[in-house]
């Protein structure tokens, strides 16, 4: 569904099982199995759910083991350990993305192995896209999944991303097609004076310690008529982490000629599962 923003859409799960969650009691439960697990385990990973902080559902299933809850609290206490971007917009994620690559593509959404899956981003992608065959900078390219889709539409790519084993991923998959994949970061590519018909990012501004400026320097980097499509969500409950898209549009509202603003929660085939977070594309022409 497509709409201008009007605020963040309410999440779907029931009123106990928020009310737990965001409750003292349970805090203090999370914070006692977080000691008990690492008392056993070591210390905890740095993240363990590829390029997402923790999702509503994460901490509260339906007839999980005293194990599998030990395991989510665990991961959960490792995730929501890293520093991310929350509402002031000035911290940023540290995370290794090069530890992550090998099993990046694990998620359905990541490497797109599930037809279902693929067919439904290939779908939004035809649509984002400009018609015509033009120049699409994927900036935080991953392992290239995204910018493959475009490439098979005609599109000349440029990926950017900081992790040398996420672009050795990127590469394979790109091979025999028109693309450029460059190391550096996100917020400030290395393109020089090149100038692109769409920037296309995805789950990466939520990670920028200035979404703002990232902003602005991606609307210098477009050639008139070009567009912005950014991809982002919030994630968590207990301690949410994202960029919400009333928060987003606001931030593009100065910088675009129009805007659009399309749900992406309520497509499961996007995910490869249902989802109740907040998740979204805008789509901005400069």
């Amino acid at each position: 569904m497509s709409s201008r923003i009007s605020g963040r859409p309410e999440g779907r799960s029931s009123a106990f099982s928020r009310v737990l969650r965001e409750s003292v009691f349970f805090r203090g439960f999370c914070t006692v199995v977080r000691r008990m697990a690492a008392s056993f385990r070591g210390p905890p990973v740095s993240v363990s759910y590829g390029d997402r902080p923790v999702p509503r559902d994460f901490l509260i299933g339906t007839g999980l083991s005293v194990a599998a809850v030990t395991n989510r609290l665990s991961v959960a206490s490792a995730t929501l350990g890293v520093t991310a971007n929350r509402s002031d917009g000035r911290t940023a994620v540290s995370i290794d993305w090069d530890a992550q690559a090998a099993e990046f593509d694990d998620e359905p959404d990541h490497g797109l192995r599930d037809p279902r899956v693929r067919a439904a981003w290939a779908r939004r992608l035809k649509d984002w896209l400009p018609a015509a065959p033009g120049h699409v900078l994927d900036l935080g390219c991953g392992t290239g999944s995204l910018s493959l889709l475009a490439a098979e539409r005609g599109h000349r790519v440029t990926g950017v991303d900081l992790s040398p084993r996420m672009l050795d991923r990127a590469r394979a998959k790109l091979t025999g097609y028109e693309a450029e994949l460059l190391t550096g970061d996100a917020a400030a590519p290395p393109v020089g004076d090149r100038r692109f018909d769409t920037v296309l990012v995805r789950h990466v501004l939520w990670a920028l310690p200035d979404p703002a400026g990232a902003l602005r320097h991606w609307r210098e980097l477009l050639r008139p008529r070009g567009r912005l499509v950014l991809v982002e969500g919030v994630w968590g409950t207990l301690t949410p982490v994202g960029v919400p898209a009333d928060r987003l549009a606001a931030l593009l509202a100065p910088l675009a000629a129009d805007l659009r603003v399309e749900d992406l929660s309520g497509d499961p085939e996007l995910w490869g599962r249902t989802v109740d977070d907040e998740r979204y594309a805008v789509i901005a022409q400069v």
